[in-house]
């Protein structure tokens, strides 16, 4: 029997990434799955119909816009009639933007705070009432290690992480004593196909090799010089929902290569 059999997890940002080995690791350990995210509509059916054929679980899509709380609010609800519960929550859904401050774009700080923290508390205040009733819970999100240290023009970003961090240690104290844990997970470059699809751009603009784009631009503070896989994040995440996490709550986990070790 998995760990989580009898459970469901609402993922957001599952359709790729991070979040898809997530919800394809607690789908393994026998949970339910809410997926939701951006991309293309056969890639995602082929992504939840394998899910629920390899692991034998059921897995719904949901379309809701994370700029939107009433939609952030519709997740959970489908999660609750749909599948009977959500135990488990992560929030995984983010977007990036980079540039100096006095060049940032207002509309990007206002949908970066929006998706990567506003819609994360959306979720907790839906998730947590039905979540008190059952006497257990687990809540996850994504931060980063930008959840710790900051980086030139990234203001939105790590504005948003360090907020997540912040976010996790105050819902954790208020939980304490519902058997429900907060946590977040920061990690350091984490390798997805959208850091693979950037390199050559990256090669391009600095004329640089690819093997020097990797080690001195995206592993440049990562002292192991290797990327964060997405299974390594969800190995940690299906821990934390595991009963042998049940006592780490209010933690900011960092899986970044020794990047903030310094």
């Amino acid at each position: 029997m998995g760990i989580l059999n009898g459970k469901t997890a609402v993922v957001t940002g599952s359709t790729s990434g991070i979040g898809l080995a997530c919800a394809q690791a607690f789908a393994k350990a026998g949970a339910n799955v809410v997926m939701n995210g951006m991309g293309a509509p056969a890639d995602i059916e082929n992504e939840r119909a394998a899910i629920e054929r390899a692991f034998a679980v059921r897995a719904i899509y949901s379309p809701a816009d994370m700029t939107k709380p009433n939609e952030v609010a519709e997740l959970i609800a489908l999660g609750e009639a749909t599948l009977g519960s959500v135990d488990i929550l992560v929030n995984n859904a983010g977007i990036q933007h980079v540039s100096p401050i006095e060049d940032f774009p207002a509309e990007k700080w206002d949908a970066i705070i929006a998706i990567n923290l506003s819609a994360a508390f959306h979720a907790i205040r839906a998730a947590v009432p039905a979540m008190k009733k059952r006497g257990w819970g687990r809540i996850i999100t994504t931060a980063s290690a930008h959840s710790l240290v900051a980086s030139p023009f990234k203001s939105a970003y790590v504005a948003a992480k360090h907020g997540i961090a912040g976010l996790t240690k105050t819902v954790a104290l208020e939980l304490a004593r519902s058997k429900i844990t907060c946590n977040c997970i920061s990690p350091g470059y984490v390798w997805t196909p959208l850091v693979e699809k950037q390199i050559p751009n990256t090669m391009a603009a600095r004329r640089m090799r690819r093997d020097e784009v990797i080690s001195d631009v995206l592993l440049a503070a990562q002292p192991t010089k290797e990327f964060v896989t997405v299974e390594q994040v969800a190995s940690l995440a299906l821990f934390l929902c595991s009963d042998d996490a049940a006592q780490i709550t209010g933690a900011n986990l960092s899986m970044d290569g020794g990047w903030t070790a310094a």
